[in-house]
C-alpha cells in the first residue's frame, strides 16, 4: 500500500475515533450509551440497519462467492427476496411486541409472559452466536489488512480488533448510528470505484462476461431444494429459510432490534426497519456485480487465477486491489471495507455490552458505575472477538457462509420463543426453554450428520421443532395478546411490492442468460 493509500485509511480511522470521544464527553447513563437517549430518527436507524448488516463480511466475501466458489454465482441474490417479506411482517406485527422490552435488552420483551428463564436463555443464545459472529466479521476485515500490509492475518486481527474496541468503547449506539451512516455511503462509493476500475480494465464493453459460466450469472435456481440433494443455494431454501432468518434477525437479534428500541415512538421505528429494506438491495446488487466483473477478470488473466488454487476464495477481494487498483483508490476502497467492518463490529460490540450489562449487573448494585462497566464490558467482548477470529482464520468456507452458518444455528430457535411468549395459549417459561434447546439440538444434528441438507433450512426446521417441543410441554392458558396496528398496512404493502420489484429483477437477469 502506497503512503498516499495509508494515509486515506488512518485519516478515515482517526476521524471516527476522534468522533467517538467526542460523543462519550457527553454521556451520561446507560440509556445514552446503549440507545442513544431514545431520540434518533428514523432515517438515520434505517440506514445504520442496512450498513452494519451488510458488513465488510459481504464486500468480501460475496464477490469471492460469486466469482469464485464451487456453486456459487449471482444465486446469492435471491436471499434478499426474503428481506421485505420479513420486515413486512415486523412491521405489521413486531414492533410492538419488540417495544414493551422497554429497556435495552431486547430479551425483555418475552419476560413477562414467560419468565425469567426463558430470558436468559435467549440472551445467552446471542452472546454465543453474535461473540463468534463478531469474530468473523473481524476475520474478513483483517484478510483485507494482511494482503495490503503483508502482515500475518493474526496481527491484522489484532490491529483491526483493537481499533474497533477502542472506536465502539467511546461512543456507545449514537456513534455507531451516525458514523454507520457514513459508512454506509463510504461502503458504497468503495464497491461502485472497484467495479469501475474492472470494468475499465475489461475494456468496457458486454463481450467481457462472455467468457463467465451461464451458471454463475443464473440469478434464479428453482431447480434445488435442499432438502438432501446438497444443493444449499436454490431459490426455495434462500427464500424460505431466509424469510425465517430475516424474521428473526431483524425482530430478535439485539444488535439490530436495539435501534428498534432506540426509536422514538412505535412509528419511527416501523420507519427505520422500512428504510433499512429498501437500500438494501441495491447495495447488494452492487457488491454482486462486481463479483461478476472479477468472475471476467478471473477468466481473462490466467496468471491472476493462478493465485487461487491453493488459496481462500476471500482472498480475491484483497488480492485485486493490492494488485491492480490503481494508488490512491486503494486507500479509498480499503477504506470502505474497514468502514463496512466497523459499521458491523461497533453494533456487535455495543449489543454484546448491552445484553452482558443487562443480565449480569443489575442496577441497584452496580447504578453509580454502569456506564464505566458497559464500556469495560465492550472491550472484553472485544478480545473474545479478536480470539474466535483467529481461530475461524483455519475455516476453509468463505467468511459470508460462516457467519451466516452460525447465525442459522440459532435463529430459528431464538424466534420460535418470541413467537410462544406472542401468540401461545399452552407455553410456559419452562417449555420454551426446552423448545428452544430442542430446535438448536435438532440443527446441530442436521449439522453433523446430514450435510445434504442447506444449512438455510435450519432456521425454519429450528423454529418448527421449538414451537412443537414449547407447545407440547407448556401448561400454561393465558389469552394471547392482540396486536391490531392497520395503520401500518400500507407501509408493509409498499415493501410486499417491493418483493415483486426484486422477484422480477432476478427473472430479468436469469433469461437474459
Amino acid at each position: 500500500m502506497s503512503r498516499l493509500d495509508l494515509a486515506i485509511v488512518v485519516a478515515s480511522l482517526v476521524g471516527l475515533v476522534v468522533f467517538a470521544g467526542w460523543l462519550a464527553g457527553r454521556q451520561r447513563r446507560t440509556t445514552d450509551y446503549y440507545l442513544g437517549g431514545g431520540r434518533l430518527p428514523a432515517w438515520a436507524l434505517g440506514l445504520s440497519l442496512a450498513a452494519n448488516q451488510v458488513s465488510a463480511i459481504s464486500l468480501v466475501g460475496a464477490p469471492a462467492f460469486v466469482a469464485l466458489r464451487p456453486g456459487g454465482g449471482l444465486a446469492w441474490l435471491q436471499y434478499e427476496m426474503a428481506v421485505p417479506l420479513a420486515v413486512a411482517c415486523l412491521v405489521l406485527w413486531g414492533v410492538p411486541v419488540l417495544r414493551r422490552a422497554g429497556g435495552a435488552e431486547v430479551y425483555a420483551a418475552v419476560e413477562r409472559r414467560l419468565g425469567r428463564g426463558a430470558r436468559r436463555t435467549l440472551a445467552g443464545f446471542f452472546l454465543v452466536g453474535r461473540g463468534l459472529g463478531a469474530g468473523v466479521i473481524l476475520l474478513a476485515s483483517a484478510r483485507v489488512v494482511s494482503a495490503c500490509s503483508g502482515w500475518s492475518v493474526g496481527a491484522s486481527v489484532m490491529v483491526v480488533g483493537a481499533v474497533a474496541v477502542g472506536y465502539t468503547a467511546l461512543g456507545g449506539l449514537i456513534a455507531d448510528v451516525f458514523s454507520d451512516v457514513l459508512q454506509f455511503a463510504l461502503l458504497w462509493g468503495a464497491t461502485a470505484v472497484a467495479t469501475v476500475v474492472l470494468w475499465i480494465r475489461l475494456g468496457g464493453g458486454t463481450d467481457a462476461l462472455a467468457a463467465v459460466d451461464p451458471d454463475r450469472l443464473a440469478a434464479l435456481r428453482f431447480t434445488a431444494h435442499g432438502l438432501g440433494d446438497g444443493s444449499t443455494f436454490g431459490f426455495w431454501p434462500m427464500l424460505i429459510g431466509g424469510f425465517f432468518l430475516y424474521l428473526s434477525y431483524y425482530g430478535c437479534d439485539q444488535t439490530q432490534a436495539q435501534r428498534v428500541l432506540a426509536a422514538a415512538d412505535e412509528g419511527q421505528a416501523r420507519w427505520a426497519l422500512a428504510i433499512g429494506a429498501l437500500v438494501r438491495f441495491p447495495l447488494v446488487l452492487t457488491y454482486c456485480l462486481f463479483g461478476v466483473m472479477l468472475a471476467a477478470f478471473l477468466a481473462a488473466t490466467p496468471e491472476f487465477a493462478s493465485h487461487f488454487a491453493e488459496r481462500s476464495a476471500d482472498d480475491l477481494v484483497p488480492l485485486f486491489l493490492v494488485t491492480y487498483v490503481p494508488v490512491g483508490f486503494v486507500g479509498v476502497v480499503v477504506a470502505g471495507i474497514l468502514a463496512a467492518a466497523l459499521s458491523s463490529v461497533d453494533s456487535a460490540f455495543n449489543s454484546l455490552s448491552a445484553v452482558t450489562l443487562e443480565e449480569f449487573l443489575p442496577a441497584d448494585r452496580f447504578e453509580a458505575s454502569r456506564l464505566a462497566w458497559a464500556r469495560r464490558i465492550t472491550v472484553g467482548w472485544g478480545v473474545f472477538a479478536m480470539a474466535s477470529a483467529v481461530w475461524f482464520s483455519g475455516w476453509g468456507e468463505t467468511t459470508i457462509e460462516i457467519v451466516n452458518r452460525v447465525g442459522s444455528a440459532l435463529y430459528g430457535p431464538v424466534l420460535a420463543v418470541f413467537l410462544l411468549a406472542w401468540r401461545s395459549r399452552r407455553a410456559d417459561g419452562r417449555s420454551a426453554v426446552a423448545g428452544a434447546f430442542a430446535g438448536l439440538a435438532c440443527n446441530l444434528v442436521l449439522a453433523r450428520f446430514a450435510p445434504g441438507v442447506s444449512w438455510l433450512w435450519w432456521n425454519v426446521l429450528g423454529c418448527a421443532v421449538a414451537l412443537g417441543v414449547g407447545s407440547a410441554l407448556g401448561r400454561a392458558a393465558a389469552e394471547p395478546e392482540s396486536h391490531r396496528v392497520p395503520e401500518s398496512k400500507g407501509l408493509a404493502t409498499v415493501l410486499v411490492a417491493y418483493f415483486v420489484l426484486i422477484l422480477l429483477v432476478l427473472l430479468g437477469v436469469t433469461l437474459a442468460v
